[in-house]
């Protein structure tokens, strides 16, 4: 279904703001399963997973893969932690257009002076909070967003110190609506991100189909090889391989390099079908099928 990113500085209100944006997806007429990913799912403490840049690299690598194992298009997945650096959304932008879902990002635009007062105050009422160290460090580092960017678009701006932060808010109010809408050939304003073969999973063949072509199409070239070895005043024309097998139709000598270049083209384009098409052949016969049939559209227009 889609994929939510909402980022903001340390205490902006990003987990509230996410309660509420699956407490409004949830009282729609589709009622999606709607999950959050945060730190708090993994039992992680604020201060030790953003102490240090290796702490900081494996929670991000933790709520990354998550996200990963958790995208379908059958659920809403909201993903509340800080997000705060590009690079990062834009991996998250690369595993939803992998999956073929909508996206887009929850932007909680506070005042780094409110924040800080948001995070005194929970640290006075012994609730989880940054140190002062860890919160400024975390603030200087801070990404916008900018809708100008794909990964950060569409763009939702949350304003929590002025507006609050409620189901009715404007900026949820519309991510509901963009998450929600149905999609047919006359909607411009939804997006629904399109794998690419960049994105796309290649589909796993047989362990020995590589073996398999590699094999079938060497036994055709020696077959041709020998074939021509053995013809006496002038080229073969036709060769045949055996029962059930075609013909390979040449009209002129063709020499090993060509064959092995011929070879190596069929092996490489077998390969790149199969991330769109069905898995290379595993059996020899069906190898040595399409490789004779290769051939001889490659000699004929030779």
């Amino acid at each position: 279904m889609a994929l939510v990113v909402i980022c903001g500085q340390p205490c902006s209100g990003k987990s509230t703001a996410a309660l509420c944006l699956a407490e409004a997806l949830n009282g729609t007429e589709s009622k999606p399963t709607v999950r959050i990913i945060d730190e708090t799912s993994f039992h992680l403490d604020r201060n030790h997973s953003y102490g240090d840049m290796t702490a900081e690299k494996n929670l991000r690598g933790v709520l990354r893969s998550e996200v990963d194992r958790s995208l379908s298009k059958d659920n809403i997945i909201i993903v509340d932690s800080l997000n705060s650096i590009k690079g990062y959304r834009y991996e998250l932008w690369c595993l939803a257009r992998a999956a073929g879902i909508r996206y887009c990002v929850l932007y909680c635009d506070v005042e780094v002076t409110h924040c800080r007062k948001w995070n005194e105050e929970r640290r006075e009422r012994v609730e989880s909070s940054y140190n002062d160290k860890i919160f400024d460090d975390l603030v200087r580092r801070f990404e916008k967003p900018d809708r100008r960017n794909r990964w950060d678009s569409p763009l939702f701006e949350l304003w929590p110190f002025k507006d609050g932060v409620e189901k009715s808010s404007p900026a949820i109010v519309d991510a509901v609506l963009y998450l929600t809408k149905k999609v047919d050939s006359k909607t411009k304003d939804v997006r629904v991100l399109l794998p690419t073969i960049a994105t796309q999973t290649a589909r796993v063949s047989e362990a020995n189909s590589l073996y398999e072509m590699d094999r079938a199409t060497q036994e055709v070239m020696s077959a041709i090889m020998e074939a021509q070895s053995r013809a006496i005043g002038g080229p073969v024309n036709r060769i045949t391989l055996g029962h059930g097998l075609p013909t390979v139709n040449i009209s002129r000598a063709v020499g090993l390099p060509e064959l092995r270049r011929l070879r190596r083209t069929f092996i490489k384009l077998a390969g790149q079908s199969s991330l769109s098409g069905p898995p290379p052949p595993s059996d020899a016969e069906s190898a040595k099928r399409m490789f004779v049939d290769y051939l001889n559209r490659e000699l004929e227009t030779a």
